[in-house]
């Protein structure tokens, strides 16, 4: 993992904001993409060398006012700037980011009770490594079949860049693994030796695919969209999914998916042994 993520991150903002989104002139003679490094500099009242030492990573310790400015002048949304609070603790080593605990692999009973209950829907408990802690049968019969379940500890970052059949089971693979790459970066700010530990085996294993995506520069994932599938059984199947992270330390998240079109609703309906509508579609 870099240790310059919140001065790439700055970076990578500036050069995504256009002169005309915060009433600056483009100009004829533009060469750097977004803004220019004395435009934020002006826009958030620090100087440029300052800013240049944000970037460069040779100051790790920005105020919260500086933070605040620099957000403002970036056009950042809310959850972007929660993401660059995060990167600034991790890059200056504040005492509040503890060393993060051992994955938790228990399962509360009010949430495997929740997951029992959200059959015949496919539900999956995930811990911050991406490890398969719990699911519904709904989830087991699109997944079992496409290889996901077979390690005696299921992990599906593992899966996706180890097993050839996941390339073949996810269509658009490139970015299903970009979403996973940003979710375990983001659930794995702190300094975390367990999450540390789990990406230099997949480095070691799985080779460019996963350690170029671990350089990129760091993003949010996305908590809803539509996954497309390729199951051995009834083909091809679009679902859309709503992540919900669990409101305690451990990192877990739920991830609940939903048929997104008549078609996958019929195709479930089929995996599940149930008459057609038990499944209604999603859209929208």
């Amino acid at each position: 993992m870099s240790d310059n993520e919140l001065g790439t991150f700055l970076r990578t903002c500036r050069e995504a904001v256009t002169p005309a989104e915060v009433g600056l002139p483009t100009g004829p003679r533009r060469r750097t993409p977004g803004l220019r490094r004395s435009e934020v500099a002006t826009l958030a009242g620090v100087s440029v060398e300052y800013l240049a030492r944000l970037e460069q990573g040779r100051d790790r310790h920005p105020s919260p006012q500086v933070m605040g400015a620099l957000a403002d002048a970036l056009r950042l949304p809310v959850e972007e700037r929660f993401h660059m609070r995060r990167l600034e603790k991790k890059t200056s080593g504040d005492p509040c980011c503890p060393t993060a605990s051992v994955p938790s692999r228990a399962v509360r009973s009010t949430v495997r009770a929740l997951i029992d209950h959200l059959e015949p829907a496919p539900a999956v408990l995930f811990n911050r490594l991406s490890d398969v802690l719990a699911y519904t049968s709904g989830y087991e019969r699109i997944v079992r079949p496409i290889g996901l379940l077979d390690d005696e500890r299921p992990n599906l970052i593992r899966f996706l860049f180890t097993d050839e059949r996941a390339r073949a089971a996810y269509p658009e693979w490139e970015s299903v693994a970009d979403e996973q790459v940003a979710s375990f970066r983001a659930e794995s700010m702190l300094p975390d030796p367990h999450a540390e530990g789990f990406a230099d085996e997949l480095t070691v294993i799985a080779g460019a695919p996963f350690a170029d995506r671990m350089a990129a520069v760091p993003r949010l994932p996305r908590h809803s969209g539509v996954e497309r599938m390729t199951h051995p059984e009834v083909g091809a199947v679009r679902l859309s999914y709503e992540t919900l992270t669990l409101p305690d330390a451990d990192g877990q998240r739920l991830v609940v998916q939903l048929p997104a079109d008549e078609a996958s609703s019929a195709a479930l309906d089929r995996l599940n042994g149930r008459k057609p509508g038990g499944l209604r579609a999603v859209t929208g």
